[in-house]
């Protein structure tokens, strides 16, 4: 989603979004590092959230969770991730201060500020948890999985990932910036560009398809897409690879080609930069002009200290529409998921009981 007047599918695109990581200082850049007084703020509001009872995700708002500086900081962030590098690191939150249930509904507040939050999944998880549980949950999504994972995009304007537990090493944030492969592919291989502009198909998992609408998008999805000057980026890789390896949606030589060659872009060196997580801290990416997936890591055997991140979709309503080509996720797909969802299931202490206890009746959160 690039802001210049002149961008456009097949022509240099220039501007803030368009970096490439070895040449960017993402501390100058993308980094807001919290001030006492702005802590003091949010444990404030947390405070107040917490007297009025055990409240569910969707009642955490700016009612109730009220801020005042740090309201102005994140409603800033819509415009200055479109206009901007496209990131932001929230630093400095006192991690050791929180439980894992109240840093998730500081991070909920602090978002609800920014966006929308959307359903993630056939589950119905308004925030999703980002961690390891495929000895748990074999048909897990690859967020749910271990190791590194493959640079795409996600289904939402902005993406949210607040730390919980880093691993025992690895385990880092990778970014690029989508405007910067679209460059590359333009100088470098512009016929796969092509490809990638009138699109590949895309599959979901069994489970998120059995329970939306459809299982494979009806046509196939551009990744890359101009209108009224904005090129807008939608490099669902991992999707689209799904839709390949099923012999359904049959890919040409040049479709195959051109997932790896831009996938293989986003993940390049010349294109990365890796941001290190700290316990605490909550990255912001426009995912309409950013690419992201992790280093690979080493963890914990136990749950409860996995590396876990939390994970927010949120849509940003004074932004233009996302183009209806690059839709794979409707609302109506949203609202099919939303059915699954149970009282406060996304709180960490729920979460991580259901998954070693899946027996248990889970009306005691309903």
């Amino acid at each position: 989603m690039s802001q210049h007047p002149m961008n456009q599918i097949g022509r240099t695109i220039v501007g803030p979004g368009a970096w490439k990581g070895p040449e960017i200082d993402w501390t100058r850049e993308g980094l807001h590092v919290l001030s006492a007084e702005e802590v003091r703020e949010i444990d404030a509001a947390l405070a107040h959230l917490l007297s009025l009872g055990e409240l569910d995700f969707p009642e955490i708002t700016p009612q109730t969770f009220p801020l005042d500086r740090v309201a102005a900081l994140m409603r800033s962030l819509p415009d200055r991730l479109r206009n901007g590098c496209g990131f932001l690191m929230l630093r400095g939150l006192p991690r050791e201060r929180y439980s894992d249930d109240d840093m998730a509904r500081v991070y909920f507040g602090l978002s609800s500020y920014v966006g929308r939050p959307m359903t993630q999944s056939y589950l119905g998880d308004l925030m999703g948890h980002v961690v390891d549980v495929s000895d748990l949950e074999p048909k897990s999504r690859g967020y749910r999985k271990g190791g590194g994972q493959l640079m795409h995009t996600d289904s939402c304007d902005i993406i949210g990932l607040m730390c919980l537990r880093t691993a025992i090493s690895g385990g880092e944030s990778r970014i690029s910036s989508a405007l910067a492969v679209h460059n590359w592919m333009l100088e470098h291989r512009p016929d796969l560009l092509k490809v990638l502009t009138e699109g590949l198909y895309l599959k979901r998992t069994d489970e998120d398809g059995r329970r939306a609408t459809r299982t494979y998008s009806e046509h196939k999805v551009p990744f890359f897409y101009g209108e009224d000057g904005e090129v807008t980026c939608y490099l669902p890789t991992g999707y689209a690879r799904l839709a390949e390896k099923s012999g359904q949606r049959p890919f040409t030589p040049e479709e195959s080609e051109a997932l790896y060659v831009v996938r293989k872009a986003a993940a390049s060196p010349e294109h990365t930069l890796d941001m290190g997580f700290k316990d605490g801290d909550i990255q912001f990416l426009n995912n309409r002009i950013m690419v992201h997936g992790r280093t690979d890591y080493e963890d914990h055997k136990e749950l409860p200290k996995r590396r876990h991140l939390l994970r927010m979709w949120l849509r940003i309503d004074s932004w233009p529409k996302l183009p209806q080509r690059q839709v794979f996720h409707t609302d109506e797909d949203m609202r099919l998921w939303s059915r699954g969802r149970r009282r406060l299931m996304e709180l960490p202490s729920t979460h991580d009981r259901d998954l070693l206890n899946p027996d248990v009746e889970k009306s005691m959160v309903e």
